[in-house]
């Protein structure tokens, strides 16, 4: 149980990942959450995003975002972005993974995915065998109240920490 809860690793953000580790380790295919993880919920890619998805393409990996949100707001973040997308995935259910690794035309065992939410992103990849990054979520400026199920996923966090199953893909952060 605790192993389908618990991420692979965990990093501040998306940009603390030193990608080209990943892809030295032979990972080749990235699944990416939108809301919190890329950008704060709702709103649409930032600059910063948008540059991060470029340059991870232009790197060698296949790239696709795995979202809860309909078509509208998927086609509204990436407006900008040559990434493709899976829209209402229903995480953490197995059914948006899958539909993602097609369409990454990839094999889990290769690919990453990177989320903010221990109980739908990382529950959901773990399940079916993919290695998971979870990313502490994106909060606008003055945004104090995070629910209590962010308060639990802190919670398990912690005991994360101690366990085995704390540090699985080993250092994969940028260092300063």
């Amino acid at each position: 149980m605790l192993k389908d809860i618990f991420p692979y690793e965990y990093a501040e953000s998306v940009y603390g990942i030193d990608y080209k580790k990943l892809y030295d380790m032979g990972y080749r295919g990235l699944i990416f959450d939108i809301d919190n993880t890329l950008t704060h919920h709702g709103d649409d890619a930032t600059p910063e995003a948008e540059k991060l998805l470029g340059k991870l393409t232009e790197m060698g990996f296949k790239v696709v975002l795995l979202s809860d949100n309909d078509k509208e707001r998927c086609d509204r973040f990436v407006k900008n972005c040559d990434v493709p997308y899976v829209c209402d995935a229903d995480k953490p259910h197995s059914a948006g993974f899958k539909r993602a690794i097609q369409t990454l035309r990839m094999s889990k065992k290769k690919t990453v995915c990177i989320g903010d939410q221990l109980f739908y992103d990382i529950l959901g990849a773990n399940r079916l065998g993919i290695a998971t990054i979870m990313v502490h979520f994106i909060t606008a400026p003055g945004e104090t109240r995070i629910g209590k199920r962010r308060y639990a996923e802190f919670s398990l966090l912690r005991l994360w920490k101690h366990t085995r199953l704390c540090g699985r893909l080993g250092d994969i952060f940028k260092e300063d």
